[in-house]
């Protein structure tokens, strides 16, 4: 769900989005400095002539030695990409040795090391990282044919995941960090391989899922290690089974505070930024000409979608209108154990 530092419309932290993206180039480094010219004073004392040569030929390689240190420094800090370890696919990926392409590897990382409350044992995993790079090697290694032959719902399951897992390989490549948003780049100029092509988180949430699919439910599965997300579900998707599961995803989103408020005595009601940042992603789905009076367009359709998933008493409040729309602050912290 992209990202987390400077302020951000939604993950990718722009309204107009531009899914060329490349690794910036480093600069060059500086030459060293000319030493300066020198200009000997001719002298009747050819000792102190001499003596002044000397003393002047010392100075210049001082100069030039005194300079290195700098040319180095400048040299160093030269722009370079966020880390990133995505093994070359041939060494390990089962798809790239012919065998099939499953989920059995990254369902292994999920029940390992992701508890009930969908946070991460990044330590460990960091540690025992095997299973979860050779998923993602056969994410590199599968080609677009078998993928093309699927169905839409596995198609978008494969992208959710792919998310998901890529995002714990940015995490874990980089780990200790408090928060997802400590990697710079991580959206933006981090690559992988999917596919066989070059691309970055930001393409596969905004170039792929919300460009190519009508599915808003996906911002209740894609998962960007942070608390205020969706929890890290302890299971893969799967296209026979995605709109349950991703139903599921959102009943267990608006049971968190952090997520959904209701306040009756004040007349208010509050709902996570993603709704924000996304709202105009339910609209074709969700969008309704009548009910939640004093609302209209993107904010009518989210309430019309969070409504369904609320019991009785609550869903009625919410369909009613007439209340304060708020959108909660949304927690960056990293969803470690």
């Amino acid at each position: 769900m992209g990202g987390r530092g400077e302020e951000r419309n939604g993950r990718n932290g722009r309204i107009g989005i531009s899914f060329k993206h490349s690794t910036p180039e480093a600069p060059e480094a500086p030459e060293a400095p000319e030493a300066p010219q020198l200009s000997i004073p001719r002298s009747p004392f050819p000792l102190f002539h001499l003596s002044f040569i000397h003393h002047q030929i010392v100075n210049k390689n001082l100069l030039v030695l005194s300079a290195l240190p700098l040319v180095l420094s400048i040299a160093s800090c030269a722009v370079e990409p966020p880390a990133s370890s995505q093994t070359n696919p041939a060494e390990i990926s089962r798809v790239a040795q012919g065998q099939p392409f499953t989920y059995d590897d990254y369902a292994s990382v999920l029940t390992t090391y992701v508890d009930s409350q969908g946070q991460v044992d990044y330590a460990a995993l960091q540690e025992n990282r095997e299973s979860l790079d050779r998923f993602n090697a056969d994410l590199a290694a599968l080609d677009r044919d078998t993928y093309e032959s699927w169905t839409e719902t596995e198609q978008i399951a494969f992208w959710v995941n792919a998310y998901n897992s890529l995002t714990l390989q940015a995490i874990i490549d980089n780990y200790p960090v408090e928060s997802i948003k400590d990697i710079s780049g991580v959206w933006t100029r981090l690559n992988f391989i999917v596919l066989g092509e070059s691309m970055t988180l930001d393409h596969i949430e905004h170039g792929i899922l919300r460009e190519e699919f009508n599915e808003p439910r996906i911002h209740m599965g894609l998962v960007c290690a942070s608390i205020g997300c969706p929890l890290l579900r302890a299971e893969p998707f799967v296209g026979d089974r995605l709109a349950t599961q991703l139903d599921e995803q959102t009943v267990e989103f608006l049971e968190y505070s952090r997520n959904f408020q209701i306040d009756r005595d004040t007349g208010e009601v509050g709902i996570s930024s993603i709704f924000k940042w996304f709202g105009e992603d339910w609209k074709t789905n969700y969008g309704v000409e009548e009910k939640f009076d004093g609302f209209k367009g993107e904010k009518r359709a989210v309430l019309n979608f969070i409504a369904q998933y609320l019991e009785e008493g609550d869903r009625q409040y919410l369909t009613d209108g007439g209340y304060k729309l708020n959108y909660l602050d949304y927690d960056w912290g990293l969803n470690a154990q």
